[in-house]
């Protein structure tokens, strides 16, 4: 195996017992290591101190001074240092930082310039850490209320459309072929389709089965933040899968019970969600086994 072939297998980590052996008896093998390490310090945050050329030659001449061996150490410092780039290249090529939250799971994320994300259940964000503050762009699955800090424009895209401020409170759900927007302070911008709506604050947007509806919001922030789910005319089912989820427990209740709830219960507290869900519907519940809730009729 020639000696390129040595080299890019020991970069990539992939060398063999045997051909290890042969990379480290290569003459510029210390050279090789060496100029590799001073690349390795380099990040997307610091400024790393590399000798110069000069350190370079000085070092390489003293080595050796024949006019053969000069030509081959300069082609093979060329072929170092393109090396070196490269693997520069690589060091600093996109740092993708992921987060994801499970069932009832709530997380707050701070963001390399201190605008902070909450993830809501089930929802999954990321974003390119390593430019950051040249694109603030980030991908959102899910929901989130974010907290946005003044500066260069700053974007939420979703399968379902794209959010744009340069610094605001505002909350985004993409799920469930729903998407809605709520702007809390300052001013955003949904692009969906080829469509824009921009909405102040004390407004939010609502984008399903292809029509979008502006609307007025009095709340501060989304009361999922708050550890409630809310809800307005809503099927039991919707309800009792609610409590589900939250809870981890499992709810039974008459398949032909058609009763409509508007109002909310917490997240922290069993009972207490259960009286808020079953009084003003006249229903009674029982909690068998920690675990399962049955719903009934209050005549029953």
């Amino acid at each position: 195996m020639d000696k390129e072939q040595l080299v890019k297998k020991w970069l990539n980590n992939d060398l063999s017992e045997t051909e290890s052996k042969a990379f480290h008896a290569l003459e510029d093998a210390d050279l090789y290591k060496e100029i590799i390490g001073e690349a390795q310090r380099f990040n997307g945050n610091t400024n790393a101190k590399v000798a110069s050329f000069d350190a370079f030659d000085r070092r390489l001449v003293s080595k050796k001074s024949s006019s053969t061996y000069w030509i081959k150490v300069v082609s093979s410092l060329a072929a170092i240092l393109v090396v070196g780039f490269a693997l520069f290249t690589l060091i600093n090529k996109d740092q993708i930082s992921s987060f994801k939250t499970g069932l009832a799971q709530n997380e707050i994320i701070t963001l390399p310039d201190n605008s902070t994300v909450s993830l809501n259940e089930l929802s999954q964000l990321e974003y390119n850490s390593s430019n950051w503050n040249e694109n603030r762009s980030l991908n959102l699955n899910g929901e989130a209320y974010f907290d946005v800090e003044e500066g260069k424009r700053f974007d939420v895209h979703t399968d379902f459309g794209k959010v744009s401020v340069l610094g605001t409170e505002f909350n985004v759900l993409s799920k469930d072929r729903i998407f809605k927007v709520s702007c809390y302070e300052g001013l955003v911008q949904v692009s969906y389709e080829d469509n824009t709506v921009e909405l102040p604050a004390g407004t939010e947007f609502v984008l399903s089965s292809g029509k979008g509806q502006k609307s007025d919001i009095v709340i501060t922030e989304p009361y999922w933040l708050k550890n409630m789910s809310v809800f307005e005319d809503a099927s039991l089912k919707s309800v009792a899968n609610e409590l589900e989820k939250q809870y981890n427990i499992k709810v039974q209740y008459p398949s032909d019970m058609t009763v409509k709830f508007t109002g909310a219960f917490e997240h922290n507290n069993l009972e207490n969600a259960l009286e808020s869900i079953t009084k003003p519907l006249n229903l009674t519940y029982t909690i068998k086994n920690t675990n399962t809730v049955i719903i009934r009729n209050g005549q029953n």
